[in-house]
């Protein structure tokens, strides 16, 4: 089997799924998963956390970003450096100017680097291992490789992005929670949660 020609395939096949999801439905399942964050997050001391800019349809976070920047945490941004190194991350204030980033996608223009203590990352594919499947760069595996300590790590995604498994390569790095909104799926555990 070609993996990598199956990984592109089946990107591509669920980022146009994730962007025919009527909006309605979007924005209910957006809210469920956002509740289970916020839930999770909630036994947590105030510390920084690593969100993303939502990019083709997926949870947009920003809401539950700002409460969290309310109650004392510290919001940051990933940030392309360079290819097939380490993320930046850069901290991301709610009136923060913003710069055209990789793919398009904003990041602050004044660049304060910052360590997070957890990671939440958008999916576009995931299995009952917690492997992601993402773009394809692999960025966040070579980040979470190099962290120490390393954060606690945290995919968001649909339901609809669940797979028998992603085929993961030996640089590949589950993650701690998925969490769709059907609930919580954490690493080890065979069955969803929530």
């Amino acid at each position: 089997m070609d993996v990598a020609a199956w990984r592109r395939e089946t990107r591509a096949r669920l980022i146009a799924q994730r962007q025919q999801i009527p909006p309605d439905e979007h924005r209910h399942a957006s809210l469920k998963i956002e509740r289970y964050l916020e839930d999770t997050l909630s036994v947590l001391p105030p510390q920084t956390i690593s969100a993303y800019w939502p990019f083709q349809a997926e949870v947009d976070l920003r809401g539950l970003i700002d409460r969290l920047r309310a109650q004392g945490w510290t919001a940051a941004l990933p940030l392309v450096v360079k290819k097939r190194s380490p993320l930046e991350f850069l901290r991301w204030l709610s009136d923060s100017e913003m710069d055209e980033g990789v793919y398009g996608i904003p990041v602050p223009r004044i660049r304060v680097p910052v360590q997070p203590d957890v990671v939440v990352m958008p999916l576009v594919g995931f299995d009952a291992q917690n492997f992601r499947l993402g773009y394809g760069a692999g960025y966040f595996d070579i980040t979470l490789a190099a962290l120490q300590p390393r954060p606690r790590t945290i995919g968001i995604g649909f339901e609809l992005s669940r797979l028998e498994t992603i085929h993961p390569h030996i640089a590949d790095i589950p993650l701690d929670l998925i969490i769709t909104e059907s609930g919580i799926q954490q690493f080890g555990d065979t069955h969803q949660i929530g």
